[in-house]
């Protein structure tokens, strides 16, 4: 695939949910040619509040292991107000039931970390491409 033909979304914006700086700063590397707008998040918190004031968020990457409020916490609150939004999980700690209980706290999507660049472009278009 072309990535600059193929990846591009320069009207879209990804609210990124992650508390380690240098797996902030990979993701960010890997949709740095996107045209998209990043919002970074380092907690939880920090995300529901984002979603509760920014109403042009188009997706939310979710790191599933934050502190104080989980990745899933996260979710299952956002979704309480901001059903449509889509968020992908993000995880190092990849387990059979991992995926099943991203799906149920209301993720719509789930990758390991690490993450593999083809598959992160290839969900955030699933989304972002409709």
């Amino acid at each position: 695939m072309d990535f600059i033909n193929d990846y591009r979304w320069l009207d879209k914006v990804v609210l990124i949910v992650e508390d380690d700086s240098s797996n902030y700063q990979y993701i960010n590397a890997l949709l740095r040619e996107s045209g998209l707008t990043l919002i970074h998040a380092k907690t939880g918190e920090e995300a529901v509040n984002i979603c509760q004031t920014i109403n042009k968020l188009d997706l939310i990457l979710m790191d599933i292991q934050l502190p104080f409020m989980s990745g899933y916490e996260a979710t299952e609150k956002i979704k309480s107000f901001r059903k449509d939004l889509p968020i992908i999980a993000l995880t190092a700690y990849f387990f059979n039931d991992d995926k099943t209980k991203s799906l149920n706290f209301g993720c719509n999507n789930f990758i390991s970390k690490p993450i593999d660049t083809e598959e992160l472009h290839s969900a955030i278009s699933k989304y972002l491409d409709s």
